[in-house]
């Protein structure tokens, strides 16, 4: 990562996205910090050190809110006279069986997770195709690769995020502009809060990855061009599913631990 960077990061307010701007801003990058907050996004940007590329920009955004993300990243490009790199991060997550899932929190997760990483990415684009030069990073999920139960609509906006990036990989191709899918398993964010209290089972069966560990790996990605992040690595044998579903069923129970059911209070 060379230093002066101009990167967008959403979600940066917490997570793996707090966690890649501190690792970005290590590295003398210059960040556009883009969260819902502006007093949590104001407090990491108070944390991160000095960019000799410029100051670093809270940019209070609702990434499901096309016209707010426009501005921001327009306001970021044109205060740092250009934009390297982009990270679609901001993502929700609501969990439990389908039947009782309220169809306003999967409103909720398809405008976050799946048009929020649209509206990012397209308003990124513009200023990297311009200059021939740039890096795309979507957040999609091991998730985006095998749904799991519990987690219907969530795994669909996460592989709805797994076929943008695909796609958009191969129509950039030539352009200078690169792209990097990010597949997390689990991760010790507040994403998964929910998750715990409502499966609690899974406290004793789950191994979650420090957001750091994530964060060092998108930037290893971005920095050798790689098309695909598995975090941790076994989260890429769930690519079987689409050659041995079976296989991947008995993967899937092994990382999502056996014992787990909802609780019915």
């Amino acid at each position: 990562m060379e230093p002066g960077t101009r990167a967008v990061v959403t979600g940066a307010s917490s997570g793996i996205g707090r966690a890649l701007c501190m690792a970005l801003a290590a590295r003398g990058a210059r960040l556009g910090l883009m969260a819902r907050g502006r007093e949590r996004i104001e407090e990491v940007v108070a944390q991160l050190p000095e960019s000799a590329a410029g100051p670093h920009l809270p940019l209070a955004a609702d990434v499901a809110k096309r016209s707010q993300v426009e501005r921001a990243v327009d306001r970021f490009a044109k205060r740092a006279e250009g934009l390297d790199l982009v990270v679609a991060n901001a993502g929700v997550a609501h969990y439990g069986p389908f039947i009782d899932t309220d169809i306003e929190r999967a409103e909720e997760m398809v405008r976050v997770n799946v048009l929020g990483t649209i509206y990012t990415v397209g308003a990124a684009l513009p200023h990297m195709l311009d200059r021939a030069h740039g890096h795309v990073v979507i957040l999609s999920s091991g998730a985006g690769i095998r749904a799991f139960p519990w987690a219907a609509v969530y795994g669909a906006t996460k592989a709805a995020d797994r076929g943008f990036a695909e796609a958009l990989r191969h129509e950039l191709s030539g352009t200078g502009v690169s792209v990097t899918t990010t597949f997390p398993g689990e991760v010790q964010t507040d994403l998964h809060a929910h998750e715990r209290d409502l499966l609690p089972d899974w406290r004793e069966n789950e191994q979650e990855l420090p957001p750091q560990k994530v964060a060092d790996a998108i930037i290893a990605a971005v920095e050798e061009d790689s098309r695909a992040v598995y975090m941790p690595s076994p989260v890429r044998l769930l690519g079987l599913n689409g050659i041995a579903p079976r296989l991947t069923d008995a993967l899937l129970r092994r990382i999502r631990g056996a014992t787990a059911a909802p609780r019915r209070d």
